[in-house]
């Protein structure tokens, strides 16, 4: 799996003009499921993220959780991270998990993320979504997790 986390201060994810999902500060996570992903390598992603220490302690040092800091997580389906730019201009997407595992695979995500976090919000799996954020920092960490 792949997820890009941006550490914001505030994000929301929009489908036909209306808000579906937002947080204030947190982390808005972009969420790719490549094919042959599995809930336990969805798992092990969710566990790094939670504990990834990129929140600023008293000191100002890069230090604290996300859930050091109760932030909230707006996730975001995006099969557009797997994107195989190697043979031309037009990217393939052939890497990203079909569909239908792509969606058992964010559900599962959410599922856990969920059962472990206070705060969760999520785009809307397949949508048409227009996010927006600001980002604090900027942040932005790349993560790829595999089995």
């Amino acid at each position: 799996m792949i997820a890009v986390l941006q550490r914001v201060s505030e994000a929301s994810v929009r489908v036909d003009g209306a808000v579906i999902g937002q947080i204030d500060a947190g982390l808005l996570v972009l969420l790719c499921a490549e094919k042959g992903d599995t809930e336990a390598v969805a798992d092990k992603l969710l566990a790094k993220m939670l504990k990834l220490r990129i929140f600023s302690d008293e000191a100002g040092k890069m230090n604290l959780s996300v859930q050091d800091v109760g932030g909230g997580l707006l996730v975001v389906s995006q099969f557009t991270l797997a994107a195989d730019l190697a043979g031309g201009n037009r990217p393939s997407f052939t890497l990203a998990a079909a569909p239908e595992d792509g969606r058992r695979l964010y559900e599962h995500f959410l599922a856990r993320a969920r059962a472990a976090h206070p705060v969760v919000q999520t785009g809307q799996f397949a949508a048409d979504m227009k996010v927006s954020l600001v980002n604090d920092g900027p942040i932005t960490i790349p993560m790829r997790m595999s089995a």
